[in-house]
């Protein structure tokens, strides 16, 4: 299993441990949420837990809060284990799915509620010039007396955000935040998020099962499934290098055909299918011979041509469906020995040659550098 070791960047290479996971799990009951969690977050790093509902992410999260305490391990900020101190002793803020904004006060009130708690009080003025600068990270400004009923969705959301910095908090927790916006709103606040989170200099850690939000907004990623962690990386080493069939499915799109692995040779491989057909490809991890495997090419890295070419590989398909989808066009194309598979053409090459249609037998291919050999487990 992944140990979730903290790896820097070249820009990041001064970057200290802020928060870790030692060892931890956590029962609810006989529900094992959280099962022997190793996690180390950077200084100023942006990270996500990404898996299905049931995996565990949330329960990690709410570790890290205090809103929950391990059943075994152990749960540091700073170097300190904090395992037993209450949340809001904790330098940690949290944004929750559904906000949890006061109704009854003003955004200006709402932003300064948390500081109006801190002993020794603040005086008013400070108070004041910390909403103010709040209001203005998430261009909130002249919003001040509004009442939160009266936002939209994403004003609201900016508000809790805001209600969230306001604190300067050394790690800031997301939990599913964008998950009631609608699709165009959601991307507009990735990008917001990213560009405060970099501007802050903040540690954010994020939970979601919506793989495009991780993949367009983390430095790194923590798949996670029936309570562990399966792979942490970055980004593009999870799409590029999955360890096994179940991240290279979450992370991304992907065409899978199943069989035993044969003939691994190194970083070599081939898939045998049940009906004794043959595919090569990369082996990422290790591959043991005679187990099952699987052998994963993103639909992106498959060409369709109108005539077979001069390459080895060429499978004779049969388009299904079409679907254009602007920058793109999606097909769902049937071959004989393989079955199904999903194809994505971009609109350059479709400009060129023309569109495909349901019905029409093309030719697939794909390089073998382009698929991988993948751990079925």
């Amino acid at each position: 299993m992944d140990d979730g070791g903290y790896k820097p960047g070249a820009s990041k290479s001064q970057a200290k441990i802020v928060a870790e996971l030692r060892g931890v799990s956590k029962r609810f009951g006989e529900v094992l949420a959280a099962d022997d969690l190793n996690l180390a977050i950077g200084e100023g790093e942006f990270l996500s837990f990404l898996g299905p509902s049931g995996c565990g992410k949330t329960t990690a999260l709410r570790m890290l809060a205090g809103f929950e305490t391990p059943t075994s391990g152990e749960v540091l900020l700073d170097g300190k284990v904090v395992n037993d101190l209450e949340p809001h002793r904790r330098p940690v803020n949290m944004v929750f799915q559904h906000y949890a904004l006061f109704p009854h006060l003003t955004v200006e009130r709402n932003i300064g509620y948390g500081l109006k708690q801190q002993r020794p009080k603040l005086p008013a003025a400070e108070i004041e010039r910390k909403v103010r600068e709040a209001l203005e990270i998430v261009r909130l400004e002249g919003f001040e007396n509004r009442r939160v009923w009266e936002m939209s969705g994403g004003q609201q959301q900016r508000v809790a955000l805001a209600r969230a910095i306001v604190n300067e908090p050394k790690l800031l927790l997301l939990d599913e935040p964008m998950a009631a916006l609608d699709r165009k709103l959601r991307k507009e606040m990735q990008i917001e998020l990213q560009n405060i989170q970099r501007r802050l200099g903040i540690t954010f850690v994020l939970v979601t099962h919506d793989q495009e939000e991780a993949l367009s907004m983390s430095d790194r990623i923590c798949i996670m499934r029936d309570g562990r962690i399966v792979q942490t990386g970055t980004p593009r080493e999870l799409y590029d290098r999955p360890r096994n069939r179940y991240v290279a499915g979450f992370v991304g799109t992907s065409n899978f055909f199943d069989g035993k692995a044969t003939n691994v040779n190194g970083t070599r491989a081939e898939v045998t299918l049940p009906n004794g057909m043959r595919l090569a490809g990369q082996a990422v991890s290790e591959i043991v011979p005679g187990r099952d495997a699987s052998l994963s090419v993103r639909p992106e890295q498959i060409r369709l041509e109108r005539a077979a070419s001069a390459k080895d590989g060429n499978l004779e398909v049969t388009v299904l469906n079409r679907i254009f989808l602007g920058e793109h066009t999606e097909y769902l194309v049937e071959n004989q020995s393989l079955g199904e598979f999903m194809v994505l053409t971009p609109r350059q090459a479709e400009l060129s040659d023309g569109p495909f249609n349901a019905g029409d037998v093309l030719y697939a291919s794909w390089d073998a550098d382009s698929a991988l050999v993948l751990d079925r487990d």
